[in-house]
């Protein structure tokens, strides 16, 4: 189906999600840290890149930035994931270019209903 990066600093977090995205079909390609992310999304060219807000060596919002910024990544749909779900914080990461916010934890099944419709959304 689809190329996905995820970038998730917790371990177990990111297993969760790669297995999940894995189980429904899709390619999934996975860094441990913001910087991580960015790099994977710039060699993958993925179909939907997943951040974790607050990371190491470069937060997901730095990240986000960044790649909306590369030449042929700008319309890439880019993904947060938070447990942290202020207004604010949800309002910055709409303002970085992410296409949508959600919020950790969440069931397995919610996760891919969510990324299928953005892909679609994409056409992709």
């Amino acid at each position: 189906m689809a190329k996905i990066v995820i970038a998730e600093d917790e371990p177990d977090i990111r297993d969760l999600i790669a297995f999940t995205l894995r189980f429904a079909g899709h390619e999934v390609i996975t860094g441990s840290n913001g910087e991580e992310g960015y790099h994977l999304a710039r060699q993958e060219h993925p179909d939907l890149v997943m951040l974790d807000v607050r990371m190491p060596r470069m937060t997901g919002y730095e990240a986000c930035q960044r790649i909306k910024a590369e030449p042929g990544l700008g319309t890439t749909p880019v993904v947060f994931l938070s447990a942290k779900g202020q207004e604010n914080e949800i309002e910055q990461g709409l303002a970085a270019g992410a296409e949508e916010y959600l919020l950790k934890p969440f069931a397995p099944d919610q996760l891919v209903e969510r990324v299928n419709a953005i892909l679609r959304k994409f056409g992709k």
